[in-house]
């Protein structure tokens, strides 16, 4: 890796303590248990983030992504025996694809609700991710951090490097994404130094006597950015 200077932070070295193996235990436990149940109802899912590079903190989230368009009521009739605290429809940008999120007491579990774009798998890779498969072997990969900040797992812990401290083509190659990935993910990450947590495009609550899928319809007629991202593909 060609290095240069980093604006932000420097290389180093963590090691886990007991303490931070348990915490990943328990949120990969968490994981699992929704993973294992999508699973035995025919959907295959992934867990993104912290929780599969492996440096989570306590207020780390377990997010839960299924990447193939199923209808909201099987993956709901799937999560019966969970508690649901809130059902909502995101989209990050206006380009982005439209998904339904189900958030429970200790995870959240999300979905597109229109055809996703090639590379908007490439998000998931640029942060990390693992299948049920990688994550019952106990898997860890490496992913950029909302810091800007490469996790790279080592057997006792991980190594940190400045992602902007390699050529964004350097660290797209690396990752196994486009470029186009690497080169927004650093706008919208170097944004949110800037003015602090950002905001999405559209998040609304999906009401309980109603589908992801009549309620994202009932949406569109109001919005013409929803319009136009449903009619897509």
């Amino acid at each position: 890796m060609r290095g240069k200077t980093a604006t932000f932070g420097s290389r180093r070295k963590v090691r886990y303590g007991e303490d931070r193996w348990r915490l990943l235990r328990e949120k990969r436990r968490v994981a699992r248990e929704i993973m294992e149940t999508l699973e035995s109802s025919g959907i295959p899912s992934i867990v993104y983030g912290s929780v599969a590079r492996g440096d989570v903190r306590k207020t780390s989230d377990v997010d839960i992504f299924i990447p193939l368009n199923i209808p909201s009521y099987k993956i709901e009739l799937a999560l019966e025996d969970f508690y649901i605290l809130e059902r909502r429809i995101v989209q990050a940008t206006p380009n982005y694809a439209i998904k339904g999120e189900i958030v429970l007491e200790n995870a959240s579990v999300s979905f597109p609700l229109v055809k996703m774009k090639e590379k908007e798998m490439d998000f998931y890779r640029f942060g990390g991710y693992l299948d049920l498969d990688m994550l019952l072997s106990e898997k860890r990969v490496s992913g950029v951090d909302k810091r800007l900040v490469l996790i790279v797992p080592l057997r006792d812990g991980h190594y940190e490097i400045p992602a902007d401290e390699m050529d964004k083509s350097e660290l797209a190659d690396f990752l196994g994404v486009g470029i186009e990935i690497v080169i927004e993910r650093f706008r919208v990450l170097e944004r949110r130094r800037e003015v602090g947590r950002t905001g999405v495009f559209l998040n609304e609550p999906v009401p309980d006597f109603e589908s992801f899928e009549s309620h994202l319809s009932a949406l569109a007629l109001q919005n013409a950015y929803l319009k136009r991202r449903m009619k897509l593909f």
